[in-house]
C-alpha cells in the first residue's frame, strides 16, 4: 500500500491512528488466509450470492468476499482502514461490481439514511468494533423491512471450558495483534437481543486456532 489518507478524529480506537498500524494491517489482510476462505468458500456463495438491490459491507478489509456477489447488486464498502481502500477499488472492478463506493467509517455509525438497503453483509468484523450493541442496532436502522443482515463470524467457546479460559485469557494480546479482535465475544446473545424479527444461524467450526467457533447467516429486519 502506498499510502494512507488522513484519518478522522472520532470514530477510531487510539491504536488506530497509528499509520504504520493500519499499513501493517492492511498488508496482513491482503495477504488473506487462504485456508480458512477454502473453507467458508461453500457458505459465502450460498448467503451472498442470491443477494441483489443495494448491499453494505462493513468491514471488507481486502476485499475477498467481493467475488460472491452477483454483479447486479449496488455494492457498498463501509472500511475504516483507509489503506485498503485502493485495494478494494480495484477488486471490485475486477469482481464486475460497476458504481461500487467505498466510505470511511465504522459500523456504529453508518452512512445511510433508515430503511435504505436491501441487506447488509459482515465476516469477521463484529469481534472488532467497539460497541457492538450500537453496531447491530445501526445495522437494523438502515436495513429496509424484510431486508437482511448476513453474516459469518466467530463467537466465544460455546463447548470446551479450557478453550473458553484460553480465549479469555488471550484477550489483551490478541486484541492488540488483530486490530481489536475480541476472541471471546458472544455474538449469538447480541444478536438475539438486538430486536430482529428472525434469525437464522448455523454454528460450525472453522480452521482457525482459538476462533474456530463459528456462527454463520441471516438475521431479517
Amino acid at each position: 500500500m502506498a499510502c494512507c489518507p488522513s484519518l478522522p478524529e472520532a470514530g477510531f480506537a487510539p491504536l488506530h491512528h497509528a499509520a504504520w498500524c493500519l499499513r501493517l494491517h492492511a498488508r496482513m489482510l491482503a495477504h488473506g488466509l487462504p485456508h480458512y476462505e477454502r473453507a467458508v468458500a461453500a457458505r459465502k456463495r450460498r448467503l451472498f450470492g442470491p443477494l441483489r438491490g443495494n448491499i453494505a459491507e462493513i468491514g471488507p478489509g481486502a476485499g475477498v468476499n467481493l467475488n460472491y456477489y452477483s454483479p447486479a447488486v449496488q455494492w457498498t464498502g463501509v472500511e475504516p482502514n483507509p489503506c485498503l481502500h485502493p485495494l478494494l477499488e480495484r477488486k471490485a472492478a475486477a469482481a464486475g461490481l460497476r458504481g461500487a463506493r467505498i466510505h470511511l467509517g465504522v459500523a456504529e455509525t453508518l452512512p445511510f439514511a433508515g430503511a435504505s438497503l436491501d441487506a447488509v453483509t459482515s465476516t469477521l468484523v463484529l469481534c472488532t468494533v467497539r460497541d457492538l450493541g450500537q453496531a447491530l442496532q445501526e445495522i437494523g436502522r438502515v436495513l429496509k423491512p424484510g431486508g437482511r443482515f448476513v453474516f459469518i463470524e466467530h463467537i466465544a467457546e460455546p463447548e470446551s471450558r479450557w478453550r473458553a479460559a484460553a480465549q479469555r485469557l488471550v484477550r489483551p494480546l490478541w486484541e492488540a495483534v488483530f486490530d481489536g479482535c475480541q476472541p471471546h465475544r458472544d455474538i449469538g446473545a447480541a444478536l438475539a437481543a438486538a430486536g430482529f424479527a428472525q434469525i437464522e444461524a448455523t454454528f460450525f467450526r472453522a480452521p482457525l486456532p482459538l476462533v474456530g467457533p463459528h456462527l454463520a447467516g441471516y438475521a431479517v429486519r
